[in-house]
């Protein structure tokens, strides 16, 4: 922004008109029923889409959901009507869909899309793949690149998401480049915009530029630095967005090959550094990126690949009241591959608790929710919507612990009673354990570990559970600091209560 006129610098501290932090919906309670006692279920609405990748909700009182295609179409749903067979919009010829994570990626409402009929739509554009953001008016069909970055040398880790968020500003999120390994080195630079998610004002333009600046963006002033970055360390953030209530946003963030990842940030937390590629998830990834005088972002939550997942597909915090009783205040999201629903709601006491709840249909790649906040997703492969619903069910299985510790051991027994009413006959008891520790031996069953991810299987003497019956199993196992019990148990798939 150096050299800007005065004028600009001053009009580039006023937020956008259209919006401000102080409208954002007052946050209602969060829900109390155990998120064990949830279940996710979904409801196919309607078929015949390509390849989807993002949903979209005017608020004007239309009830319509826009869906996006990855060859460059926009298409309508209306709960009444179904499908179009028209597109509301088509930009294919400007799409460029040459690799299999390429194409028509994302789209936003502008805040006062009721009135200016503008939407933002993010895709890579012809010839070479560069992550673009556009402006596109259904007034005249007139598409306006606002921001482009280039994107030619591998076809993956595009990012695509944009949102606007409770502050008025445009939010984008970009890979790291692509390939494996952040070859470029991309995610703790920050003179590029690869790896970032980036906050720009597309209200006004400035300069050379097709938008502004936000003045109070964290690198603003900072030599070297891309002003428009708002958070970095990241490798491909597929799928973010903000919670209405708070204006906090939720990331998926999509890992290299042992974990995925959710982050969580406050609305104020601009800067943050979530760590790729120093890390992936919690562990170290490579060394040489690592900075001892950085100050990295945990995240909130994350889960391993032996789960049987590929691709974490963030989702959203539900602030709709048909379930607000059940999921009020919580964060669901999905996995491409393993389709499992994931739950994550804050504690209470400063960290959060984390449940599988269900699961989506397969290659689910994104969630959309209604202008009064209910969910819905799309799917890939063969290319549907489905709606979401949530249920208070009664967990099938509980199960309780036992430790002892000691220097760098402990010891761990486990009683899984069945709470159901038919006998489980053959039994796999999955759970996580806290990151190092490692089981060395077990008892009464046979363990499996991979990652954080330890699979117990029934022995021939305790493969039956009568309705009300209970069998206790254990470990031996080191550690590396943390003792905490081992969560998330889940009975032959059916996850179960912890006690």
């Amino acid at each position: 922004m150096t050299g800007l006129l005065l004028l600009v610098l001053t009009l580039a501290l006023v937020a956008p008109v259209s919006a401000s932090a102080d409208t954002a919906t007052p946050a209602p309670a969060v829900a109390d029923v155990p998120l064990e006692n949830v279940t996710a279920t979904t409801t196919q609405v309607a078929f015949g889409l390509r390849r989807p990748t993002a949903i979209a909700a005017p608020d004007d009182g239309t009830d319509r959901l826009f869906i996006t295609e990855k060859p460059g179409t926009v298409r309508v749903y209306h709960p009444d009507t179904g499908l179009a067979a028209a597109p509301l919009l088509d930009i294919s010829d400007a799409v460029d869909i040459s690799g299999n994570e390429r194409g028509l990626l994302g789209i936003a409402l502008d805040p006062d899309f009721a009135d200016s009929q503008e939407l933002y739509l993010a895709y890579t554009a012809l010839p070479d793949g560069a992550v673009t953001v556009a402006r596109y008016s259904l007034a005249d069909d007139s598409l306006d690149v606002i921001l482009s970055q280039p994107h030619a040398e591998f076809d993956n880790h595009n990012g695509g998401q944009i949102a606007f968020a409770p502050d008025g500003y445009l939010y984008l999120g970009i890979g790291d480049g692509g390939s494996a390994g952040d070859p470029f080195d991309t995610g703790q630079r920050l003179d590029t915009l690869l790896g970032k998610i980036l906050r720009i004002d597309v209200s006004r333009s400035c300069g050379d530029l097709a938008y502004c600046i936000p003045q109070d963006n964290p690198f603003v002033g900072t030599a070297g630095a891309r002003g428009e970055i708002w958070a970095y360390g990241l490798r491909n953030p597929w799928r973010f967005s903000f919670d209405p209530a708070d204006g906090s946003l939720w990331i998926g963030d999509v890992g290299q090959g042992r974990w995925e990842e959710f982050d969580h940030l406050a609305a104020d937390e601009g800067g943050a550094n979530l760590g790729w590629s120093c890390y992936e998830g919690p562990e170290v990834f490579d060394e040489a990126q690592c900075d001892p005088a950085a100050d990295y972002t945990e995240p909130v939550s994350y889960y391993s690949l032996y789960t049987g997942g590929c691709a974490v597909i963030g989702g959203r915090v539900y602030r709709g009241e048909q379930y607000a009783d059940l999921v009020g205040g919580t964060y669901i999201a999905t996995d491409y591959c393993s389709s499992t629903v994931w739950a994550i709601r804050p504690d209470g006491r400063g960290g959060y608790e984390t449940a599988e709840i269900g699961e989506t249909p397969t290659q689910v790649t994104a969630f959309g929710a209604t202008a009064d906040g209910e969910f819905y997703v799309v799917n890939d492969l063969p290319g549907g919507l489905h709606r979401v619903s949530f249920e208070e069910t009664e967990p099938v299985c509980r199960v309780s612990h036992t430790a002892t510790t000691w220097g760098t051991g402990l010891t761990v027994d486990l009683t899984v009673t069945n709470t159901g009413t038919v006998p489980v006959n053959g039994w796999e008891l999955d759970f996580t354990l806290p990151r190092g520790q490692t089981i060395i031996s077990d008892w009464n069953t046979t363990l499996v570990q991979g990652a954080n991810v330890v699979t117990a299987s029934s022995a021939p003497h305790n493969a039956t559970i009568a309705p009300g019956a209970s069998v206790t199993l254990g470990y031996l196992a080191e550690h590396t600091g943390d003792t905490a019990p081992p969560g998330r148990f889940s009975l032959n798939g059916t996850p179960c209560a912890a006690s």
